[in-house]
């Protein structure tokens, strides 16, 4: 029987991949051409979105704004949450009369998903030379070691194709959806989501798209406000019956290695509410 040649692109390396099945073995070679044959058939179909081997780094690709956002998860001692939240305003303050270039996009608290927990947004314009300003200034972080559990941070950019961060007018819900992706997929991932987005953009839920730049990598966080949970509801039921949405979700779940989501309510001193 002769040997029938599949070729599919390996999206983690940028080059594409034939498997070459026969009666007595299978092989894989690298090689750089679809033929016409393929093109047509249904596996085309599934990898429209193809990615080429380039020399600029993955972030620059992806994002080109010169603004970098760090993303701040604490867990709260439940019987210290007012003393942690009356230290957090003050941080706050004194971030917001140092003559550090940065802004608090969000503060919020987790109602669904861990709690106890609160999650914070901050906007550096400048780049790394403003964060290295910043470490200098958190004089109350010992204060506040003594109200939390935990605390994670990490820096991020914002995907160039999500709109831009407005703060909102209250009350609204907002949920922050954390996706883990297998290494080498980010930019397969941009390219769906570029298209995936625009199924969200009619009741302006999307609040923010981040991926990491330092700390845990090929992590993506996807921020959306709901007026309420029902809103949230009927808003992603809307955008299943829209042709097109069940491809994007169809071609960005292999992508996943692992995802989680938490509901959070802003709090009183968040600059978006």
């Amino acid at each position: 029987m002769a040997s029938a040649v599949v070729k599919l692109k390996n999206f983690a390396t940028g080059f594409k991949i034939a498997f070459v099945p026969s009666s007595s073995c299978r092989t894989l070679n690298t090689c750089h051409r679809l033929s016409n044959e393929v093109k047509d058939n249904w596996f085309s179909k599934v990898f429209v979105r193809k990615i080429e081997p380039t020399k600029e780094s993955h972030s620059r690709l992806l994002s080109d704004k010169d603004v970098i956002y760090e993303l701040q998860t604490h867990n709260i001692r439940p019987d210290m949450r007012d003393k942690y939240l009356s230290n957090y305003e003050k941080h706050c303050q004194l971030m917001a009369s140092s003559d550090i270039n940065a802004e608090l996009v969000g503060s919020w608290s987790v109602i669904v998903g861990d709690q106890d927990q609160a999650f914070h947004v901050w906007r550096y314009i400048g780049g790394y030379a403003e964060i290295d300003k910043a470490c200098e200034h958190r004089r109350l972080w010992n204060e506040q070691g003594q109200c939390i559990r935990a605390r994670h941070n990490q820096y991020v950019l914002t995907f160039s194709f999500w709109p831009q961060i407005e703060s909102r007018k209250g009350p609204n819900v907002y949920e922050v959806r954390n996706y883990v992706l297998k290494p080498g997929t980010m930019i397969e991932w941009g390219n769906n989501w570029a298209r995936a987005i625009s199924f969200r953009r009619e009741n302006e839920e999307a609040f923010a798209g981040f991926f990491s730049q330092i700390g845990r990598l090929y992590n993506v966080h996807h921020v959306w406000a709901y007026s309420d949970l029902q809103s949230r509801k009927e808003t992603r039921e809307a955008a299943w019956r829209k042709p097109g949405w069940d491809e994007c979700v169809a071609y960005t779940v292999p992508l996943i290695q692992q995802m989680h989501t938490k509901i959070m309510v802003p709090l009183p001193f968040s600059p978006t509410q």
